[in-house]
């Protein structure tokens, strides 16, 4: 990794702070939409490998999860959100996005991209309002269903090795829905983001 791309101590408050507010309109977007009571942790923001993920991603306490990414791009920074799901969230997250079809194989699928368009859309957009530019996003791709975390993480769907992930935890109240979202930034798009956070903390 080249000095250039490592984050500093006020890069990564800064960058703390984007998510925060963002993860703040995102809930509260959620909540309405939801009709229920979004719980959000303090993000973290970290250069991390896919092995280290597994590892830093203490939320996720099942066995096997379900994951599926997004690919996104605008202003010279582009990355992926990956929304890891424990297994145990199906059925609940079924009740709250109102989904009357049979929970099976398919199902689940359709869950995860729905619940996908909405997590990961309210909160980058409230990253890139921030930054100033604006995101396009790709369609969204499962990574895998009912594996282990670390498998999931170290498969051929994972094209990087070393570069910034922003963690957010999501729980909804009285509802067995627990998830991560892992905002990965590619490591050729840091200096990009680095230099709008240096904009930012002039």
């Amino acid at each position: 990794m080249t000095q250039s791309n490592v984050l500093n101590e006020d890069q990564r408050d800064c960058l703390q702070e984007i998510s925060n507010v963002a993860m703040g309109q995102a809930g509260d977007h959620l909540a309405r939409l939801l009709d229920a009571f979004v719980i959000l942790s303090i993000p973290h923001v970290n250069i991390l490998t896919p092995a280290e993920i597994a590892m830093a991603v203490q939320t996720i306490d099942e066995n096997n999860v379900s994951g599926i990414c997004q690919g996104f791009i605008g202003g010279g920074i582009a990355g992926e959100a990956m929304l890891l799901f424990n297994d145990t969230s199906f059925v609940d997250l079924a009740k709250l996005m109102k989904f009357e079809d049979e929970l099976n194989e398919v199902g689940e699928r359709e869950l995860l991209i729905d619940s996908t368009n909405i997590l990961v859309g309210a909160l980058l957009r409230g990253i890139a309002e921030q930054l100033d530019i604006e995101f396009s996003f790709g369609p969204p791709a499962i990574m895998g269903q009912h594996q282990e975390l670390g498998k999931l993480l170290m498969s051929n769907n994972v094209r990087w090795n070393h570069t910034l992930v922003i963690e957010v935890n999501y729980q909804i109240e009285n509802y067995d829905v627990q998830c991560d979202l892992l905002v990965v930034i590619t490591e050729s798009s840091l200096p990009r983001l680095f230099g709008k956070l240096e904009y930012l903390l002039d």
